[in-house]
């Protein structure tokens, strides 16, 4: 080795951030063990890389002793002092064993630490920057599809979009491109595994925040998201600026916004609703589209109350299995019961029926 490998040493430390030092203590162990293994020896060598000519030292260490018990790392103070008169007991003396076709060894071992430590340092910047995006959106392509799994080209490594965070009914083929959202990234003997989602929430809220300018401004929060993917999301947005409709934002001129999110989410459909901090009026507004009467909270300070929809009302209140109360719970964070008028009014004849009976009993034991 020699200059020409310590500037490039020097030029990857600028290049992959490798510091220069690490490198060559890295290749200085590493040689340490290519001398034992080739030339059959466990006596106790260094090696010494000049870190500005590159020149390459193996040297031999042996502890200056009175009296020799292991003759492969200790060395008498007579011997010693032969080197050098002014060697005691207790010092170490080092010796050039360098063998004559070392430079080979050295260089095959050099150019493997190298290529091991780019390695290294390549996984270590991507985990670096992906672990900071987690929770973002990235654009990229379909590589290989395996057992429903598919691996996306992210560019700088490979994403996972394993079948659980697809979304069903959406279907993708090799050097397709997609927007996923970074659920996770971890770090794996094999490098950095950033592990990606189609059907995530966080997925539809970003998309908002990249389509709508107001909201990536802070003028329109979204307070709750609640997403079943694939088919519908119920958004709750809200804003202290009383000259701007949140929804308004949301929806954009002739509905270009939501369109293009929806377009993004295949057909998607979603639910746009003004976030209050009055919970009447937040869970009359989750239900939408369906319209509500009467919204009746829980006495006992659980977060729990009753909707009385019109008759005509309630299978559109409910949804389709259940889906849009379902939802309206996960973005109000209520637990909410539909009722119809009609099942309201027995409800109120029952208990009034119970009261007038209870007056009765009242008044029977006062006679007594």
């Amino acid at each position: 080795m020699n200059k020409e490998f310590i500037q490039a040493i020097e030029d990857l430390e600028k290049e992959r951030q490798i510091s220069k030092d690490v490198l060559i203590e890295a290749i200085e162990s590493a040689l340490v063990s290519a001398y034992k293994k080739n030339y059959g020896t466990a006596q106790n060598v260094r090696v010494d890389i000049d870190r500005e000519t590159g020149d390459i030292a193996v040297l031999m260490r042996m502890d200056v002793v009175d009296e020799i018990e292991d003759e492969l790392t200790q060395i008498s103070l007579d011997e010693a002092r032969e080197i050098d008169y002014r060697y005691q007991a207790g010092d170490i003396v080092e010796y050039q064993v360098t063998p004559r076709d070392f430079g080979r060894i050295a260089a095959q071992t050099a150019k493997q630490v190298v290529v091991q430590r780019i390695r290294e340092a390549e996984r270590g910047m991507i985990f670096d920057d992906y672990i900071t995006r987690q929770g973002e959106i990235v654009t990229g392509t379909v590589q290989r599809i395996s057992n429903d799994t598919m691996f996306i080209n992210l560019g700088k490594t490979e994403g996972i979009l394993a079948a659980n965070e697809q979304v069903p009914g959406e279907k993708y083929n090799v050097n397709d491109r997609l927007k996923v959202y970074i659920m996770d990234v971890k770090k794996t003997t094999k490098g950095p595994q950033v592990f990606l989602s189609r059907s995530h929430p966080g997925l539809v809220k970003r998309l908002f925040e990249l389509e709508v300018p107001e909201i990536e401004d802070g003028i329109v929060e979204i307070k709750g998201i609640a997403r079943e993917a694939g088919s519908r999301t119920k958004l709750a947005v809200y804003t202290a600026y009383e000259d701007v409709d949140p929804i308004g934002a949301c929806v954009g001129a002739r509905g270009t916004r939501v369109q293009a999110i929806v377009d993004e989410l295949h057909g998607e459909k979603i639910d746009i609703i003004t976030w209050s901090e009055d919970p009447v009026e937040l869970i009359a507004s989750v239900l939408s589209p369906a319209k509500v009467e009467k919204v009746i909270l829980a006495e006992n300070g659980e977060k729990a109350a009753m909707v009385v929809v019109p008759d005509y009302q309630l299978s559109l209140a409910i949804g389709k299995e259940g889906q849009n109360v379902r939802l309206a719970a996960k973005v109000s964070g209520w637990k909410i019961d539909i009722k119809s008028h009609t099942q309201y009014e027995s409800i109120e004849a029952e208990d009034a029926d119970m009261s007038e009976d209870e007056a009765a009993e009242a008044a029977i034991v006062e006679v007594e």
